[in-house]
């Protein structure tokens, strides 16, 4: 019993050292923890939200490339490879999505019509894709 108290006690200043380290270090963040690689569908979207405001404040042009993901900092930039065709391109996520009917269904992204476009599945509509976050936002 004495023994177990004694390597509670010692054991006491590392555990108070990592407590301050990680209290400095301010708290975790969804985006600090996104995974840096996703796989899953991606949808697209386009004429109902053409030039429409977006959840970043943006204008939504779909011929831009750009994104919609449900977690990922608003300004992150990812890299979508379509997984059936080895297309990809690169996209500034500014809006939220996907939802309803395509997110149950595995969708993880919406992107817009012109980068399904290069991507090559506007016919198809969903594509199995590999979502790499290549930067998040700077914090300010």
């Amino acid at each position: 019993m004495w023994f177990r108290a004694r390597v509670r006690r010692s054991c006491l200043p590392g555990l108070l050292a990592a407590i301050v380290v990680l209290a400095a270090d301010g708290p975790s963040t969804a985006s600090d923890a996104a995974p840096k690689l996703q796989f899953g569908l991606a949808s697209w979207y386009g004429p109902g939200f053409h030039g429409e405001e977006t959840a970043s404040g943006e204008i939504f042009d779909q011929r831009e490339m750009v994104a919609a993901h449900r977690t990922l900092p608003l300004g992150s930039v990812i890299r979508v490879t379509n997984l059936e065709n080895g297309r990809r391109v690169t996209l500034r996520v500014i809006d939220r999505g996907p939802y309803g009917r395509n997110y149950r269904n595995g969708t993880i992204v919406d992107v817009s019509r012109g980068a399904a476009r290069r991507l090559g599945f506007i016919r198809d509509g969903l594509v199995r894709i590999q979502l790499e976050v290549m930067r998040l936002p700077d914090k300010t």
